[in-house]
């Protein structure tokens, strides 16, 4: 059994065809997707009040906007991103057998885009593709600590309207401490005596683009064992933005 939405499909379709024949009009898209002219149209309309097709108010003919450059861009990242990473990571993981992981920010969620697991049998659960509210375990603050001073200030901004959410002040407190010491600890955060250790990736503008994480039980890494495996999470940073082209980083080798 297969789940494809039709008319999903069918958009994607179109979005790739504008992609690969800009400078078409909606009779000739919709003749070469093999869909009628008003289905065609809609399907346009909603892509283009995203911004991933531009109409030339001219000619009529379509091409791709904005926002497909947006998701062009942020694939090419983090696609060299995670091949950059995936060496060192598992460098890392090899030297102390625990789970290392790659997080990055989509607005106010993060994502698990790399993972290198411990052999272990008790570790942390989860997997590529994991998503996370934004500020949510180590990675997540160091994500949001970061991140463009508009983002913080969404977030705190929504969270000044959920009852259930901390107070505003004590994160925006939380977070400069972390911009200050240049790494996040999480203990319990997502799972019950869990403990994450989370530091920056940055790339060659300065920003940061990922978290990198080390994570496992506390009956592994207690407050002994955090200072050497800050030291080591920080040096497997330090290489995947040296290759990133960030030149603060310390150059392996």
């Amino acid at each position: 059994m297969t789940y494809i939405v039709d008319a999903v499909d069918y958009a994607l379709k179109l979005l790739s065809h504008v992609a690969e024949h800009p400078g078409l009009g909606v009779t000739e898209l919709s003749a070469q997707i093999g869909i009628n002219k008003s289905r065609a149209y809609r399907m346009l309309c909603t892509l283009e009040a995203h911004r991933y097709v531009v109409q030339d108010a001219r000619s009529a003919t379509y091409a791709l906007g904005p926002q497909a450059f947006v998701v062009g861009v942020a694939a090419a990242q983090q696609n060299t991103l995670v091949r950059t990473a995936s060496r060192h990571m598992l460098a890392l993981n090899q030297a102390i057998d625990e789970t290392i992981v790659l997080r990055v920010r989509e607005g106010l969620e993060t994502v698990c885009v790399a993972r290198c697991e411990t052999s272990h049998p008790v570790r942390a659960v989860g997997a590529v593709g994991n998503r996370r509210p934004l500020n949510s375990g180590a990675s997540g603050k160091i994500l949001l600590a970061f991140a463009p001073e508009a983002v913080r200030a969404d977030y705190l901004a929504r969270a000044r309207h959920k009852p259930q959410a901390a107070d505003p002040a004590a994160i925006a407190k939380e977070l400069d401490t972390i911009v200050r010491k240049g790494h996040a600890v999480s203990q319990g955060d997502i799972t019950p005596g869990a403990v994450a250790i989370s530091v920056p990736v940055r790339d060659v503008s300065g920003d940061t683009v990922a978290a990198v994480a080390i994570s496992g039980p506390e009956m592994r890494i207690g407050r002994k064992e955090i200072p050497d495996y800050l030291k080591r999470l920080q040096a497997c940073a330090d290489a995947i933005s040296a290759e990133l082209g960030y030149a603060g980083a310390a150059r392996p080798g």
